[in-house]
């Protein structure tokens, strides 16, 4: 049996640089930062005292507060986000096989705002345990999943991928198979992260994973620039419906792209580190072009993971020299994280949204932030510094890699029936 197509019939975002579609894709062309100090929390003691949080975002907008005491924040950008996509798809719910429309979700760490504030109450007491009923639904990774499902009264195909950064990534790419395996019509698809907190600020400083630039915040996230020291935490969701291309046009669908390939692999190396030799940066790349059938030379655009890391961007770089050889000086390459900062595990969500309005649009969104390329990054390279660029772009390649060596690639081509 030939394998199903998949597209891209709607999408939702709650970012820091927009708390919708347009907002989130006007802000990222014209280069705008979202990082800012904290107002989350007074991080005045803290190493790293900024980030990229969601602004302007009311809860009570949204969700009564009954709902509110079952939603950890992260849950309720999804739900925001996840709203947004299927109204934008215009899918009619009542006209659907609902046992066949899913929700794959990813988030590395889930309700972690709600297993802070628990277990802060705890230790303030008498050791009596006093614990909010919601306070295990709220917290735990796959809930936001359930909480989409139920919302839109979808009975198919629901989990959630917890594979660190690359967590979003791997659920575009677990629906994407579904669907092309006739185990579907729709999925909604996407990740949240709510991570800035105390908590959140204070792990990754203990890993001296952050830029500690405290004066300047809103330049501190530069990838590929010879003073990047650290990446910028975010937080927000993307959210996308995926839908069996026969199934879209027959109901008239937008559509925005079409999901052609996906490669998963494992670094098998280090905690936290990238593989030196770029092993598993490579080897995901390859298969993602091998599941696509394309030879590199199609691909116009490559999404980077690109955190501004010391580490991270040489070897993201060196790995797409390797496996694009001449053509890497063809396309373009650009970190949005520049601009949202890091979502962790729905950064593969709003990067593959960029991606996607990158071939819809045809334009290349920027790495701003960038005052001097590292000279162990060949400065020959187009990494769209600093201004988006014009250009076709038939396809899109959106990487992803997250702590544990967890690595995916996804690849959305320009729709053609």
């Amino acid at each position: 049996m030939p394998f199903k197509r998949a597209v891209i019939t709607g999408l939702g975002a709650v970012t820091p640089i927009g708390n919708n579609i347009n907002e989130f894709w006007g802000n990222l062309i014209s280069g705008t930062s979202g990082a800012a100090p904290i107002k989350h929390f007074d991080a005045s003691k803290f190493k790293t005292q900024f980030a990229c949080e969601v602004k302007s975002f009311k809860a009570e907008d949204h969700f009564g507060r009954k709902e509110l005491r079952k939603l950890d924040l992260f849950s309720q950008y999804a739900l925001v986000a996840s709203s947004e996509a299927v109204s934008n798809s215009q899918l009619n719910l009542d006209k659907v096989n609902l046992d066949r429309c899913g929700v794959i979700w990813g988030s590395g760490i889930g309700g972690l705002n709600t297993f802070y504030n628990e277990v802060t109450e705890y230790a303030k007491g008498d050791g009596t345990p006093r614990f909010n009923p919601f306070f295990i639904p709220k917290m735990i990774s796959d809930i936001a999943s359930g909480h989409i499902s139920m919302k839109f009264g979808f009975r198919g195909i629901n989990f959630t991928t917890v594979s660190a950064c690359a967590s979003s990534t791997n659920a575009f790419i677990d629906a994407f198979n579904y669907i092309r395996l006739n185990k579907a019509d729709v999925f909604v698809v996407g990740g949240s992260e709510a991570a800035v907190n105390q908590a959140g600020i204070g792990g990754f400083n203990a890993l001296r994973a952050l830029s500690t630039r405290n004066d300047t915040p809103q330049t501190a996230s530069r990838p590929f620039d010879v003073s990047r020291d650290g990446f910028v935490l975010g937080e927000g969701s993307g959210s996308v419906v995926l839908e069996e291309l026969d199934h879209a046009l027959a109901r008239g669908a937008t559509i925005y792209a079409e999901v052609v390939g996906g490669g998963m692999s494992a670094d098998a190396y280090h905690l936290t580190a990238p593989h030196p030799e770029a092993t598993g940066a490579k080897s995901v790349m390859r298969l993602a072009l091998e599941d696509a059938e394309i030879d590199p030379s199609k691909i116009d655009y490559i999404n980077v993971h690109g955190t501004s890391t010391p580490l991270g961007d040489i070897v993201e770089v060196k790995a797409i020299q390797e496996i694009f050889k001449d053509h890497a000086y063809k396309l373009n390459i650009s970190s949005t994280k520049s601009m949202t900062g890091h979502l962790l595990g729905a950064a593969g969500a709003i990067e593959g949204i960029a991606s996607i309005l990158a071939v819809k649009n045809d334009i290349i969104p920027p790495t701003i932030n960038n005052e001097t390329v590292d000279p162990e990054i060949d400065s020959k390279l187009n990494l769209t510094l600093n201004k988006s660029q014009n250009k076709q772009v038939n396809y899109a390649l959106s990487n992803t890699f997250g702590f544990g060596g967890h690595n995916a690639s996804v690849i959305f081509k320009k729709f053609e029936q």
